[in-house]
Protein backbone atom coordinates (compact mmCIF):
# COMPACT_ATOMS: atom_id res chain seq x y z
CA UNK A 1 0.00 0.00 0.00
CA UNK A 2 1.23 3.51 -0.96
CA UNK A 3 0.66 4.96 2.86
CA UNK A 4 3.14 2.12 4.27
CA UNK A 5 5.72 3.17 1.44
CA UNK A 6 5.67 6.60 2.88
CA UNK A 7 7.71 6.37 5.42
CA UNK A 8 10.68 4.05 4.00
CA UNK A 9 10.75 6.39 1.26
CA UNK A 10 11.21 9.39 3.67
CA UNK A 11 14.06 7.26 5.33
CA UNK A 12 15.70 6.64 2.46
CA UNK A 13 16.95 10.59 2.36
CA UNK A 14 20.15 10.63 2.40
CA UNK A 15 21.51 12.10 5.90
CA UNK A 16 22.97 15.50 4.57
CA UNK A 17 19.85 16.35 3.34
CA UNK A 18 18.28 18.40 6.23
CA UNK A 19 21.89 19.40 7.32
CA UNK A 20 21.77 21.11 3.78
CA UNK A 21 18.34 22.76 3.72
CA UNK A 22 19.02 23.90 7.92
CA UNK A 23 22.18 25.63 6.37
CA UNK A 24 20.06 27.39 3.48
CA UNK A 25 17.42 28.26 5.49
CA UNK A 26 20.29 30.29 7.92
CA UNK A 27 21.96 32.21 4.76
CA UNK A 28 19.64 34.84 3.56
CA UNK A 29 19.26 35.32 0.16
CA UNK A 30 19.16 38.38 -1.63
CA UNK A 31 17.14 41.49 -0.34
CA UNK A 32 18.56 44.60 0.77
CA UNK A 33 22.69 44.40 -1.11
CA UNK A 34 23.47 41.31 0.70
CA UNK A 35 24.91 39.42 -1.99
CA UNK A 36 27.76 40.76 -4.37
CA UNK A 37 26.44 42.75 -7.65
CA UNK A 38 27.55 44.46 -10.23
CA UNK A 39 28.37 48.21 -8.81
CA UNK A 40 29.88 47.08 -5.57
CA UNK A 41 33.36 47.66 -4.50
CA UNK A 42 35.29 46.16 -1.84
CA UNK A 43 37.56 43.23 -0.41
CA UNK A 44 37.43 39.80 -1.71
CA UNK A 45 39.23 37.31 0.56
CA UNK A 46 39.76 33.74 0.40
CA UNK A 47 39.73 31.52 3.47
CA UNK A 48 39.86 27.26 4.00
CA UNK A 49 36.37 26.19 5.03
CA UNK A 50 35.69 28.39 7.88
CA UNK A 51 33.87 31.93 6.55
CA UNK A 52 31.76 32.59 9.68
CA UNK A 53 35.68 33.25 11.57
CA UNK A 54 36.89 34.57 8.21
CA UNK A 55 34.45 37.32 8.18
CA UNK A 56 35.25 37.69 11.98
CA UNK A 57 39.11 38.24 10.82
CA UNK A 58 38.09 40.63 8.11
CA UNK A 59 36.03 43.11 10.28
CA UNK A 60 38.74 43.58 12.77
CA UNK A 61 41.75 43.80 10.65
CA UNK A 62 39.80 45.76 8.00
CA UNK A 63 38.37 47.94 11.29
CA UNK A 64 42.06 48.33 13.12
CA UNK A 65 43.52 49.81 9.42
CA UNK A 66 40.42 51.33 7.81
CA UNK A 67 40.35 53.38 11.89
CA UNK A 68 43.93 53.93 10.95
CA UNK A 69 43.85 55.10 7.42
CA UNK A 70 40.49 57.02 7.25
CA UNK A 71 39.97 57.73 11.25
CA UNK A 72 37.15 56.19 13.38
CA UNK A 73 33.89 55.56 11.95
CA UNK A 74 31.10 58.12 12.47
CA UNK A 75 28.13 56.36 13.60
CA UNK A 76 25.36 59.24 14.46
CA UNK A 77 23.90 59.06 17.78
CA UNK A 78 20.09 59.07 17.15
CA UNK A 79 19.07 59.16 21.24
CA UNK A 80 20.91 62.29 21.57
CA UNK A 81 19.51 64.21 18.58
CA UNK A 82 15.75 63.07 19.43
CA UNK A 83 16.27 63.73 23.09
CA UNK A 84 17.53 67.48 21.92
CA UNK A 85 14.65 68.22 19.78
CA UNK A 86 12.16 67.07 22.70
CA UNK A 87 13.46 69.00 25.01
CA UNK A 88 13.06 72.35 22.82
CA UNK A 89 9.35 72.08 22.61
CA UNK A 90 7.29 69.42 24.19
CA UNK A 91 5.31 68.27 21.68
CA UNK A 92 2.89 65.46 22.61
CA UNK A 93 3.35 62.13 22.91
CA UNK A 94 1.84 61.03 18.89
CA UNK A 95 4.63 62.84 17.51
CA UNK A 96 7.46 62.11 20.08
CA UNK A 97 6.49 57.98 18.95
CA UNK A 98 7.07 59.08 15.05
CA UNK A 99 10.17 60.75 15.58
CA UNK A 100 11.26 57.64 17.27
CA UNK A 101 10.06 55.19 14.82
CA UNK A 102 11.82 57.98 11.85
CA UNK A 103 15.16 58.12 13.86
CA UNK A 104 15.04 53.86 14.23
CA UNK A 105 14.31 53.48 10.43
CA UNK A 106 17.11 56.09 9.82
CA UNK A 107 19.33 53.75 12.19
CA UNK A 108 18.88 50.74 10.29
CA UNK A 109 19.42 52.46 7.14
CA UNK A 110 22.41 53.62 8.24
CA UNK A 111 23.84 50.50 9.30
CA UNK A 112 23.71 49.33 5.91
CA UNK A 113 25.98 52.06 4.94
CA UNK A 114 28.99 50.95 7.38
CA UNK A 115 32.48 51.12 6.05
CA UNK A 116 32.17 47.51 5.63
CA UNK A 117 29.52 44.94 5.24
CA UNK A 118 30.21 41.34 5.01
CA UNK A 119 27.89 40.12 1.50
CA UNK A 120 27.02 36.91 0.28
CA UNK A 121 29.53 36.12 -2.18
CA UNK A 122 28.28 33.49 -4.70
CA UNK A 123 31.21 31.12 -3.90
CA UNK A 124 32.39 28.87 -1.40
CA UNK A 125 35.76 29.72 0.69
CA UNK A 126 35.14 33.46 -0.45
CA UNK A 127 34.26 36.20 1.83
CA UNK A 128 33.76 39.28 0.37
CA UNK A 129 33.13 42.44 2.34
CA UNK A 130 31.74 45.33 0.46
CA UNK A 131 33.02 48.93 1.44
CA UNK A 132 32.08 52.10 1.58
CA UNK A 133 33.78 55.83 1.31
CA UNK A 134 37.36 54.26 0.69
CA UNK A 135 39.43 52.87 -2.07
CA UNK A 136 39.80 49.37 -1.22
CA UNK A 137 43.31 49.06 -3.24
CA UNK A 138 45.07 51.57 -0.67
CA UNK A 139 43.46 50.07 2.16
CA UNK A 140 44.98 46.61 0.98
CA UNK A 141 48.17 47.19 0.09
CA UNK A 142 48.71 49.64 3.46
CA UNK A 143 48.04 46.36 4.90
CA UNK A 144 50.24 44.21 2.87
CA UNK A 145 52.94 46.40 2.96
CA UNK A 146 52.57 47.03 6.91
CA UNK A 147 52.29 42.66 7.10
CA UNK A 148 55.20 42.37 4.65
CA UNK A 149 57.95 44.81 6.82
CA UNK A 150 56.72 43.51 10.32
CA UNK A 151 56.66 39.59 9.87
CA UNK A 152 53.57 39.74 11.93
CA UNK A 153 50.95 37.15 11.39
CA UNK A 154 47.38 38.45 12.24
CA UNK A 155 44.91 36.26 10.83
CA UNK A 156 44.42 32.62 10.93
CA UNK A 157 41.42 31.60 8.23
CA UNK A 158 42.48 34.53 5.96
CA UNK A 159 44.07 33.35 3.05
CA UNK A 160 44.19 36.30 0.26
CA UNK A 161 42.88 39.73 0.39
CA UNK A 162 41.99 41.07 -2.99
CA UNK A 163 40.39 44.39 -3.46
CA UNK A 164 38.04 44.85 -5.68
CA UNK A 165 37.62 48.70 -6.86
CA UNK A 166 35.24 47.89 -9.90
CA UNK A 167 32.58 45.40 -10.60
CA UNK A 168 30.40 44.74 -13.56
CA UNK A 169 28.19 41.73 -15.04
CA UNK A 170 30.34 38.83 -16.23
CA UNK A 171 29.40 39.40 -19.95
CA UNK A 172 32.31 40.13 -22.56
CA UNK A 173 30.34 42.89 -23.86
CA UNK A 174 29.94 44.50 -20.20
CA UNK A 175 33.41 43.67 -19.34
CA UNK A 176 34.93 45.66 -22.40
CA UNK A 177 33.06 49.00 -21.91
CA UNK A 178 33.84 48.84 -18.29
CA UNK A 179 37.25 48.26 -18.58
CA UNK A 180 37.79 50.56 -21.26
CA UNK A 181 37.01 53.40 -18.16
CA UNK A 182 38.10 51.57 -15.23
CA UNK A 183 41.52 51.06 -16.40
CA UNK A 184 42.60 54.40 -17.87
CA UNK A 185 43.66 55.90 -14.39
CA UNK A 186 47.05 53.75 -14.62
CA UNK A 187 47.31 52.60 -18.32
CA UNK A 188 45.61 55.84 -20.15
CA UNK A 189 48.34 58.15 -22.06
CA UNK A 190 50.17 60.06 -20.53
CA UNK A 191 50.10 57.07 -17.60
CA UNK A 192 51.70 53.76 -18.51
CA UNK A 193 53.42 50.87 -16.82
CA UNK A 194 54.21 47.03 -17.20
CA UNK A 195 51.48 44.98 -16.38
CA UNK A 196 50.47 41.49 -16.11
CA UNK A 197 46.45 39.75 -15.90
CA UNK A 198 45.36 37.06 -13.22
CA UNK A 199 42.02 35.46 -14.28
CA UNK A 200 39.91 33.06 -11.74
CA UNK A 201 36.48 32.15 -12.42
CA UNK A 202 33.95 30.35 -9.75
CA UNK A 203 30.72 29.11 -10.18
CA UNK A 204 30.85 30.57 -14.07
CA UNK A 205 32.04 28.53 -17.50
CA UNK A 206 30.26 30.51 -19.51
CA UNK A 207 33.40 33.20 -19.91
CA UNK A 208 36.84 31.80 -21.52
CA UNK A 209 39.71 32.59 -19.75
CA UNK A 210 41.79 33.60 -22.82
CA UNK A 211 39.27 35.74 -24.52
CA UNK A 212 39.08 37.51 -21.39
CA UNK A 213 42.57 38.19 -20.58
CA UNK A 214 43.21 38.59 -24.58
CA UNK A 215 40.52 41.07 -25.00
CA UNK A 216 41.51 42.99 -21.58
CA UNK A 217 45.51 43.38 -22.89
CA UNK A 218 43.59 44.74 -25.97
CA UNK A 219 42.23 47.24 -24.29
CA UNK A 220 45.31 48.17 -21.86
CA UNK A 221 47.40 48.31 -25.41
CA UNK A 222 44.60 50.31 -26.95
CA UNK A 223 44.85 53.29 -24.11
CA UNK A 224 49.02 54.06 -24.79
CA UNK A 225 51.07 51.70 -26.85
CA UNK A 226 53.85 51.66 -24.39
CA UNK A 227 52.20 49.54 -21.89
CA UNK A 228 53.87 46.47 -22.13
CA UNK A 229 53.29 42.73 -20.90
CA UNK A 230 55.79 41.57 -18.41
CA UNK A 231 54.74 38.37 -16.41
CA UNK A 232 57.62 38.45 -14.11
CA UNK A 233 57.74 41.58 -11.84
CA UNK A 234 55.27 43.98 -13.25
CA UNK A 235 54.64 47.32 -12.00
CA UNK A 236 50.89 46.56 -12.25
CA UNK A 237 48.44 43.49 -11.96
CA UNK A 238 45.20 43.28 -12.85
CA UNK A 239 42.95 40.97 -10.87
CA UNK A 240 40.08 39.79 -12.61
CA UNK A 241 37.70 37.42 -10.52
CA UNK A 242 34.50 36.05 -11.68
CA UNK A 243 31.89 34.73 -9.84
CA UNK A 244 28.60 33.73 -11.04
CA UNK A 245 27.60 36.56 -13.72
CA UNK A 246 29.64 39.45 -11.56
CA UNK A 247 33.20 40.37 -12.66
CA UNK A 248 35.52 42.02 -9.88
CA UNK A 249 38.10 43.99 -10.82
CA UNK A 250 41.12 45.73 -9.47
CA UNK A 251 44.83 47.05 -10.47
CA UNK A 252 47.10 46.51 -7.87
CA UNK A 253 50.70 46.69 -7.26
CA UNK A 254 53.83 44.46 -5.77
CA UNK A 255 51.78 41.22 -7.01
CA UNK A 256 54.64 39.46 -7.00
CA UNK A 257 56.51 41.28 -3.59
CA UNK A 258 53.65 40.03 -1.86
CA UNK A 259 53.05 36.58 -2.23
CA UNK A 260 49.44 37.14 -4.83
CA UNK A 261 48.36 39.43 -1.62
CA UNK A 262 48.50 35.84 0.68
CA UNK A 263 48.64 36.93 4.38
CA UNK A 264 49.74 33.79 5.71
CA UNK A 265 52.74 33.98 2.75
CA UNK A 266 53.62 37.78 3.11
CA UNK A 267 55.01 37.29 6.90
CA UNK A 268 57.30 34.57 5.71
CA UNK A 269 60.89 35.76 5.32
CA UNK A 270 62.12 35.35 1.67
CA UNK A 271 65.71 36.29 -0.01
CA UNK A 272 63.54 38.19 -2.80
CA UNK A 273 62.31 40.63 -0.04
CA UNK A 274 65.40 42.08 0.57
CA UNK A 275 66.31 43.14 -2.70
CA UNK A 276 62.79 44.89 -3.65
CA UNK A 277 60.85 47.59 -1.87
CA UNK A 278 57.34 48.06 -1.95
CA UNK A 279 55.81 51.01 -4.41
CA UNK A 280 55.02 53.54 -2.33
CA UNK A 281 51.91 55.13 -2.63
CA UNK A 282 50.85 58.27 -1.37
CA UNK A 283 47.75 59.58 -0.56
CA UNK A 284 47.75 61.95 -3.20
CA UNK A 285 48.68 59.38 -5.97
CA UNK A 286 46.19 57.27 -4.45
CA UNK A 287 43.00 60.06 -4.29
CA UNK A 288 43.87 60.43 -8.49
CA UNK A 289 43.60 56.86 -8.93
CA UNK A 290 40.17 55.68 -7.52
CA UNK A 291 37.99 58.59 -6.20
CA UNK A 292 35.72 56.67 -3.65
CA UNK A 293 31.81 57.48 -5.14
CA UNK A 294 29.49 58.99 -3.04
CA UNK A 295 25.86 57.42 -2.85
CA UNK A 296 24.73 60.01 -5.12
CA UNK A 297 26.57 58.92 -7.88
CA UNK A 298 26.21 55.31 -7.18
CA UNK A 299 22.40 55.55 -7.39
CA UNK A 300 22.61 57.80 -10.17
CA UNK A 301 25.08 55.37 -12.14
CA UNK A 302 22.80 52.45 -11.16
CA UNK A 303 19.79 54.43 -12.60
CA UNK A 304 21.70 55.54 -15.49
CA UNK A 305 22.23 51.68 -16.43
CA UNK A 306 18.84 50.97 -15.85
CA UNK A 307 17.07 53.14 -18.56
CA UNK A 308 19.75 51.58 -21.27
Amino acid sequence: SMAAAEPAARKRRPKGHFAAAAGRAKRPRGGGGRQLEAGMRGILITCNMNERKCVGEAYSLLGEYGDLLYGPEQFPDHEERLSGSEREEDEDDVEAALKKEVGQIRASTEQKLRRFQSVESGANNVVFIRTRGIEPENLVHHILKDMHTTKKKKTRVILRMLPISGTCKAFMEDMKKYAETFFEPWFKAPNKGTFQIVYKARNNSHMSREEVIKELAGIVGSLNPENKVDLNNPQYTIVVEIIKNVCCLSVVRDYVLFRKYNLQEVVKSNKEDIQQNPSNMTEEQNSKVVKPETEEEMSSKEVKHENK
